[in-house]
C-alpha cells in the first residue's frame, strides 16, 4: 500500500495553509468497530459512533481488508439495492469488479476510483474477478457513502470510473507528505471526482515524522480516518492509529502528524481527508436507502420488491444471485 506513488514527492506541485488560518480543533477520536459485509469480507466500521452533525453529508465509511487471502477465499457482495445516495469504491490494493442492473459497471483497480451515483434506484454486485478467487491475493480498499440533496435523490443513475493515473498529486513544502485529490478542491488543484454535494477526499502518506497542515474550506466538515499506521491529529496532537477517526471542529486549516517510529509493516502513516459542505436535510436511513422521509423509504423497499430498482441481468462474468423478486 498504496498503488499510486511518486518517487520524489518535491517534484510536485506544494501545499500549506496560510500563516493566519484558523487552526480546527479535535472534537473527537473514535474507533472503528470491525465487522464482516457482503458474503463476508472483513470491514471497519469507520464512522461508527460519531453524531451525523459532524458527518453530514457523509453517511458511512468502510474500510475493506487490508486481507490477505488464500486461493479461493475472496469474497465480495451479492446482488443488492441502492436509492438516494452515492457510493465511492476506491481500491488500494486489489480488484474488484461492478455491475448493474443498468448495464454499467467495470473493473477498478490499485489506486482506481469507481463512483456510482445510485439516484432514483438501481441493483449491483460488487465482486472479485474469478481469477483472484482462484489464486488470492492482497486486497485492501475503501467504501464510502455520500448522501444526496432532496432535489438530486431520484436522478438517473451515473458512473464516473476515475483512474489512479488521473488523481491529482500534490505534496506539502517539505516533501514529507504525499497527497492523492480523488475528489473535490485543494488549495486550487482539483481532483477528477464529479460531486453533485460540493466534498474534497484525500488519501495522504506521511513519511515518519511529517507534518501536513492543509487550508480547508470554513463550510466544510473535516474528518480524517488512519488506513494504516500511528501519528496525531491537530496543533494539540492528539494521538491517533490505524482504524481511528478523528473529527476536526470548526477553522481553516487541519494538522495532521505522523509518528517519528512507524510499525514494520507500515512505514508511513496513512490516512483519508475528508470534507463536505452539509446538506442540513432530514435524513431517513435504512439498509440500502437513504430518503428524506420514512413515507420515502417504504416507497423504496415497495419499489424494490415490485421490481421498479431493476432487475438482475443475465450472467455476464459474475454470478446472478441475491436478492431478486
Amino acid at each position: 500500500m498504496p498503488a499510486v506513488t511518486v518517487e520524489n514527492p518535491l517534484t510536485l506541485p506544494r501545499v500549506t495553509a496560510p500563516a493566519d488560518a484558523v487552526a480546527r480543533p479535535v472534537l473527537a477520536v473514535t474507533t472503528a468497530p470491525s465487522g464482516f459485509e457482503g458474503e463476508g469480507f472483513p470491514v471497519r466500521r469507520a464512522f461508527a459512533g460519531i453524531n451525523y452533525r459532524h458527518l453530514d453529508p457523509f453517511i458511512m465509511m468502510d474500510q475493506m481488508g487490508e486481507v490477505e487471502y488464500a486461493p479461493g477465499e475472496p469474497k465480495g457482495t451479492p446482488w443488492h439495492p441502492h436509492r438516494g445516495f452515492e457510493t465511492v469504491t476506491y481500491i488500494i490494493d486489489g480488484i474488484f469488479d461492478h455491475q448493474d442492473s443498468n448495464g454499467g459497471g467495470g473493473t477498478i483497480t490499485n489506486g482506481d476510483t469507481q463512483w456510482m451515483t445510485a439516484g432514483s434506484g438501481l441493483l449491483h454486485i460488487e465482486a472479485p474477478p474469478e481469477h483472484l478467487v482462484m489464486s488470492g491475493g492482497l486486497f485492501h480498499g475503501l467504501q464510502l457513502w455520500v448522501n444526496l440533496p432532496a432535489k438530486d435523490k431520484m436522478m438517473a443513475p451515473r458512473y464516473q470510473d476515475i483512474r489512479g493515473g488521473s488523481v491529482q498529486l500534490l505534496s506539502t513544502p517539505d516533501g514529507g507528505a504525499l497527497l492523492r485529490v480523488i475528489a473535490g478542491e485543494l488549495d486550487g488543484h482539483q481532483g477528477p471526482g464529479i460531486t453533485h454535494t460540493p466534498i474534497t477526499m484525500i488519501h495522504a502518506t506521511l513519511a515518519p515524522g511529517a507534518e501536513l497542515t492543509l487550508p480547508w474550506r470554513e463550510d466544510f466538515n473535516g474528518l480524517a480516518y488512519v488506513l494504516a499506521g500511528r501519528g496525531s491529529v491537530g496543533t494539540e496532537r492528539r494521538p491517533v492509529h490505524t482504524g481511528q477517526t478523528a473529527v476536526f471542529g470548526a477553522g481553516s486549516s487541519l494538522t495532521v502528524r505522523a509518528d517519528e517510529k512507524q510499525d514494520s509493516h507500515t512505514p508511513d502513516l496513512e490516512v483519508v481527508l475528508l470534507g463536505g459542505q452539509p446538506i442540513r436535510e432530514p435524513m431517513a436511513h435504512y439498509g440500502p436507502f437513504v430518503m428524506n422521509t420514512k413515507e420515502e423509504l417504504m416507497q423504496a423497499f415497495e419499489d424494490f420488491q415490485k421490481g421498479r430498482l431493476g432487475t438482475v441481468p443475465a450472467v455476464h462474468g459474475m454470478t446472478a444471485s441475491g436478492p431478486q423478486d
